[in-house]
Order: C-alpha cells, then sequence, then structure tokens
C-alpha cells in the first residue's frame, strides 16, 4: 500500500531578517535553510538530526506557521500541525494552572465551538493520556517536576486531536531516566491515536530508538535520508558518518 504523504517540501528557503527595520529584500537577510526537500508520512516518526545551528527549528518552526518569510512549496495535508518545545517550563504560562493551560486551546479553537461539559472532559481524556492524574489539574507549572510539565506540553499540543505533532528536542532538557518516560510516551501516543511525529533531536541515539525515517541536516540543507537502520548502517554522507561517530555509534 502506497504511503500517503501528509507533508510535501519542495525546494523550500526560509530567511530571517537581520534587523527588524529591515525591508523585505532576500539579498539582506539571512538564509538559514536552502533549497530543503522533504517528505512525511502518514503515521510515521521522523527523525530530523543535526548539529545545533544546522536549521532544524526553523524547519519545525515553518511547517506549523511560525516563520512566515520562504520560498518554495510547503503543503499539508493538514492545517493544524502542533508544536512541542524542548523547555516545557518557558513554554507554559507560569501564572496559570494545569487545567486553564489545556483547556485554552479548546477555547480559542475556530472551527469548533467547545461547551463547557466538551472541554472538562476532554481535559480529562488528556491528562489521563500523558500519563498523569486529575489532582495535577489544580496545581502551578512551579508545582510539577521536569517530565511532568513535559508531559502537560504535550498534552497542550493534543487537545484539538492534530494529525501531526512536530517534537522539536522535546527530550534534550531532561534527565536520561525521564528522557526514556517521555520517549516512551510518544511511542505511546503514536501507536494509539496514529498520529504523525515529526521529531527533532540532535542525539542519534534517541532518533535510532524511535523513529521510523531519519533527515540529517547541516548548515541549512538536507545532507542525507532514507530508514534509519538502513542510514545507520550504511551512511552516504561523510557529514552522517562524523555524526556517528562522535556518537559513538560508529567508528
Amino acid at each position: 500500500m502506497e504511503q500517503k504523504r501528509v507533508i510535501q517540501i519542495r525546494n523550500l528557503n526560509v530567511y530571517y531578517k537581520n534587523h527588524k527595520k529591515t525591508p523585505f529584500s532576500k539579498d539582506r537577510m539571512n538564509h538559514v535553510l536552502k533549497g530543503v526537500d522533504l517528505d512525511v508520512y502518514e503515521g510515521e516518526i521522523l527523525g530530523l538530526a543535526g548539529e545545533s545551528g544546522c536549521g532544524k527549528s526553523t524547519l519545525a518552526k515553518t511547517i506549523v506557521g511560525m516563520n512566515k518569510i520562504y520560498d518554495g512549496e510547503l503543503s499539508q495535508k493538514y492545517s493544524d500541525p502542533q508544536m512541542v518545545f524542548q523547555d516545557p517550563y518557558s513554554s507554559l504560562n507560569p501564572s496559570k494552572k494545569i487545567g486553564w493551560l489545556l483547556e485554552e486551546p479548546l477555547k480559542c479553537d475556530k472551527k469548533y465551538k467547545w461547551t463547557k461539559e466538551e472541554r472538562e472532559k476532554r481535559v480529562k481524556e488528556i491528562i489521563k493520556a500523558v500519563g498523569l492524574t486529575e489532582n495535577m489539574l489544580d496545581r502551578y507549572p512551579s508545582q510539577l517536576s521536569g517530565g511532568q510539565r513535559q508531559r502537560i506540553s504535550i498534552g497542550v499540543a493534543l487537545m484539538r486531536n492534530p494529525k501531526v505533532l512536530v517534537a522539536d528536542e522535546p527530550v534534550s532538557a531532561l534527565d536520561v531516566t525521564i528522557q526514556a518516560q517521555i520517549l516512551e510516551l510518544l511511542q505511546q501516543l503514536h501507536r494509539d491515536m496514529g498520529i504523525t511525529i515529526l521529531f527533532i533531536s540532535h542525539d542519534l541515539r534517541v532518533i535510532y530508538q524511535i523513529c521510523d525515517h531519519v533527515a540529517v541536516m547541516k548548515g541549512g540543507v538536507i545532507q542525507e535520508y532514507g530508514e534509519t537502520k538502513s542510514v545507520y548502517k550504511n551512511p552516504s554522507s561523510e557529514y552522517t558518518k562524523e555524526l556517528l561517530r562522535a556518537a559513538g555509534i560508529r567508528k
């Protein structure tokens, strides 16, 4: 059966302004992503690997609509991909309780008008789905551990039942034990909900653990793409070989 693309990217170039007052002119802007081609298929976990500053987060933010200055083709089957950020504490409003944070995406939903009862039911469903209990709903983010806050961040992203989740370094700020628990949660949600995940990480061991395919990025350019086990076993790019050696995966 042919896999269906949920995201198709062709010759994507993304730019950042050098200064807020800089007029829109490509030759006066930072050219961050350069001719990126990439497909994300329904129901897969695609890993995006590379060093810090290579453009991984820029691609993630462009997919979810946070970066507007680009050219090339970016087509998506679903219109509301949701993002999970690296630092759960900075991505959650510290002045609001967990119940409020989970319910807010439903209050802002322009496609469907959720009743109060529906919102409350959905909050309880999601808090359970991310492995937490309802007594957490009355707490503030500062009263939770780092792992619990990341579970809440994932929960916020899931509230409106998106088909695509973009996870930008979601475990890099956590210790090894908690990392394993969050990775297990993402895999479980992937299985249970059939959600497609773009998983961004500089950690090649983590990508090998959970990703079906991997794309390797350097300097805003995709260096290599393929089935994860195949790329790790027989990388074609010298840069990929360097990353694998640095991670202790390849001699």
